[in-house]
């Protein structure tokens, strides 16, 4: 057993922290958001962009302090007990498990409209097996997937922004957009032509596609200067969400009016392009949108893999999660992840309005239970780092503890809002996702009364003999 490695490069660190932003979420989803809230939508994607700015510098904190596979599931564990690192970093591991059974399937669409002779489950199937490969091989060549994926997905997005800035202005060369203009955003209807409590409903509809934002936090365990990349990927979180999120989505409403039939019809995205002229415009986000899906698949199946791997380890998942292989791969924690997400996708094609159904609403709400976790966890954890090494303090939360909790009050009236949305199954989610929280959480007070305080004590005395070995 040698333990996970340093195998990835500072350049993978980079581009995993700016690809983790953009999800296939963006692409894909934005559309319901544009018609519910209209040009609002970029008050809701605001919105939750700096909740996510705020919750990723609380773990940038935590994580500068401490880089671990674990990141705020090894947080929680030190910070409010055993029982929140346990139910947290399952419920992480299961919201991921189920995304890959999402991503595998919207990948397959794309694949078998472009060679049909092959099945969509075919196609699921060949992605999995091939980015489980990816993983198995080393952390270094999920590095070198992952840069090239979302190396595609910047450049695609940039380019988009660009072009789309230019024929807002009406200085696109060889395009004469006749819809385009600023005019967009206050036409039809007004900035919010559904009222202010659309912005809330597009909250909703847009809160899950920033999920993602946090690999770059576990990933740091496994780079040459942990500590250097957590600072740098939680600083240029800012300009990140900024540019990718409320850039492109300003791009949109603002080269078609927010109504535009073909905004639901062909995707929000395509819609843009098309509207430009721009010829295959559909088949080229198309290509984006696989290249979203992947980079999506690779970094979930990594993600699962570590966290599993990281409750192996502490003792709050079969031991043969935190085996590695020669190379630093959590091999049984990698095809456990897969194993389950398998049988996901098998869900999906067999029972999707039943039991797949159930497995994407009740993993919907963990997104927003783990960014309550860190809240909880940063509050606690301030006080601990400065007690025990206040040097390591490197990244810090503005205005702690005032903004800390004004974060978590947030996160709360959202989840307490969801309850009231039955249009988009906000509260379906919310109620499975508690459900299964809820199951979690009571297997986590039954190991602990089980014997997690003995256990408890012997891994902190191993570490404190770690620590004299490594001080020494």
């Amino acid at each position: 057993m040698t333990g996970l490695q340093a195998g990835l490069k500072n350049r993978h660190l980079s581009m995993i922290a700016i690809g983790g932003v953009i999800g296939a979420g963006l692409f894909v989803g934005s559309s319901s958001g544009i018609a519910t809230a209209g040009p609002g939508i970029l008050l809701s994607y605001a919105l939750v962009g700096t909740l996510v700015v705020l919750v990723m510098r609380m773990l940038g904190e935590m994580s500068a302090a401490n880089p671990t596979s674990g990141s705020f599931s090894a947080h929680a564990d030190r910070a409010l007990g055993r029982w929140a690192g346990f139910s947290i970093g399952w419920l992480y591991w299961f919201f991921w498990v189920v995304v890959l059974a999402v991503e595998a399937t919207a990948g397959a669409k794309i694949l078998e409209g472009w060679i049909p002779a092959v099945p969509q489950w075919g196609w699921a199937l060949i992605v999995m097996v091939v980015l489980t490969a990816t993983n198995l091989v080393s952390v270094g060549s999920y590095g070198e997937f992952e840069f090239w994926f979302a190396g595609i997905k910047v450049v695609a997005i940039g380019a988009f922004i660009v072009v789309g800035g230019l024929a807002v202005f009406g200085v696109l060369p060889g395009v004469d957009s006749d819809k385009a203009g600023l005019g967009n955003l206050t036409g039809h209807g007004g900035f919010l032509p559904n009222g202010p409590g659309a912005i809330l409903t597009g909250v909703l509809l847009v809160v899950f596609s920033f999920m993602g934002s946090e690999i770059a936090t576990l990933a740091a365990g496994e780079s040459e200067d942990p500590q250097r990349a957590v600072t740098k990927s939680t600083n240029s979180i800012i300009w990140r969400i900024g540019v990718f999120y409320l850039g492109s989505i300003f791009v949109v409403v603002t080269l078609l009016p927010w109504d535009d039939k073909s905004i639901a019809e062909q995707g929000s995205y395509v819609a843009a392009l098309d509207s430009l002229g721009i010829a295959h415009a559909g088949q080229i986000m198309n290509f984006i949108v696989l290249t979203s899906v992947l980079s999506c698949l690779n970094s979930g199946l990594y993600t699962a893999s570590r966290m599993a791997f990281s409750l192996g380890e502490r003792g709050d998942a079969p031991k043969a999660f935190a085996r590695t292989t020669s190379r630093g791969v959590p091999l049984v924690a990698i095809v456990a992840s897969v194993v389950f997400g398998f049988v996901a996708v098998f869900f999906n094609y067999k029972f999707p309005d039943s039991v797949f159904l159930f497995l994407v609403n009740s993993s919907g709400a963990v997104a927003l239970f783990v960014w309550l976790v860190i809240c909880f966890s940063q509050l606690r954890m301030r006080k601990i780092i400065q007690a025990e090494a206040p040097e390591k303090l490197v990244v810090k939360m503005w205005l702690y503890p005032y903004l800390t909790w004004a974060t978590a009050a947030l996160i709360v009236f959202v989840l307490g809002y969801m309850l009231t949305d039955t249009e988009h199954d906000g509260r379906e989610t919310v109620l499975l996702s508690l459900l299964v929280a809820a199951v979690v959480l009571v297997i986590a007070v039954v190991k602990q009364k089980a014997g997690w305080g003995r256990a408890s004590l012997a891994a902190a005395s191993s570490g404190e003999e770690r620590d004299k070995v490594k001080t020494g």
